[in-house]
């Protein structure tokens, strides 16, 4: 049987090189010049340290065009809330979202039931294997789940027949 698998994935790789690239982009900016403003990046959370709000958006407005020229879609990222740190300092954690949680996997399961396509979705840990008789009926699946979720990053794979 035709099946494919919905997932949510992030190259590590070339997440690592785009917060390199926007570290050193932010230490030769000269308006950073003698401050501690800097991404750090632990497995899947990102932490921007600055010296007030205004360096934290100027330091978002460097990372966010780095991630998208190396092919990273920026809404899997979930920025947290700033949050004060000693003095006049402060940080804000942007998370990585890795795979499918399991609400939006419930709401893509929901949503192909409802479209009436000729297939059946299951989900299998972070990511929803979908299965059908043929490959059209997988394709309008695809379409039809590209249409109504556009707020998550989604990747088709393992498409076979």
């Amino acid at each position: 049987m035709p099946s494919f698998d919905v997932t949510s994935e992030v190259e590590m790789p070339a997440l690592n090189n785009a917060i390199d690239s926007a570290n050193r982009k932010i230490t030769n900016r000269y308006d950073f010049k003698g401050t501690d403003a800097r991404v750090e990046h632990n497995d899947k959370l990102l932490t921007l340290h600055g010296d007030n709000d205004f360096q934290l958006e100027q330091m978002k407005a460097i990372l966010l065009p780095e991630l998208t020229a190396k092919k990273i879609d920026v809404r899997c990222l979930q920025e947290e809330k700033v949050q004060k740190v000693g003095g006049n300092k402060v940080k804000q954690e942007i998370r990585v979202r890795v795979g499918v949680e399991q609400d939006l996997a419930k709401k893509i399961v929901k949503l192909i039931k409802d479209g009436k396509v000729k297939v059946q979705a299951a989900i299998q840990g972070e990511s929803i294997r979908v299965t059908g008789k043929k490959r059209d009926d997988l394709q309008e699946c695809i379409a039809l789940v590209r249409r109504e979720i556009t707020d998550y990053p989604l990747q088709y794979e393992n498409f076979r027949d």
